[in-house]
């Protein structure tokens, strides 16, 4: 872990998308869809949810993000992680906080994430800030046969 440094939050922009991309691709056990995470489909996110992505950034790169955005009747967040060296510092917890207020500002009441049940260390985290699971059932249809996840090593061991 690095020492606790200064970090500053700000709002995600698009000229982001590069060491946001890159920071992901540290991120073990995260899935990157081939259509839903290029440059176009995250700069389109971006557009339509202006105020609410998130990034830390702490020695001049970016070491943690968040999507954020809402439908209008509720929140919802994506990839969410913060670079294994900055963990545990907070940075993850901040970052949420400043999700969560700019989806109040806008009226939502709700806010839902979907985290990988393999995924023990995300798991935790959100069990840890006061999240609960939902009993629910997730269904998608892919639109797009291209839209193929990939799973940054994820070996359960380096977790």
């Amino acid at each position: 872990m690095v020492p606790m440094r200064e970090v500053q939050l700000r709002p995600l922009t698009e000229a982001d998308y590069d060491d946001l991309r890159a920071l992901w691709m540290t991120i073990r056990g995260f899935g990157i869809r081939a259509l839903d995470d290029s440059r176009e489909d995250v700069t389109r996110f971006i557009r339509r949810n202006p105020t609410t992505s998130v990034v830390a950034v702490a020695d001049g790169r970016i070491v943690g993000s968040i999507l954020c955005g809402s439908d209008g009747r509720q929140g919802a967040l994506y990839h969410v992680c913060v670079a294994r060296n900055y963990r545990r510092q907070g940075i993850g917890t901040k970052m949420v906080g400043y999700c969560m207020e700019r989806l109040r500002e806008m009226g939502i009441n709700k806010v839902a994430l979907i985290a990988f049940a393999s995924n023990d260390v995300g798991n935790a985290f959100w069990r840890r800030i006061g999240w609960k699971p939902c009993d629910v059932n997730y269904y998608e249809f892919v639109l797009n046969e291209k839209n193929i996840t990939q799973f940054i090593g994820a070996d359960s061991d380096d977790q």
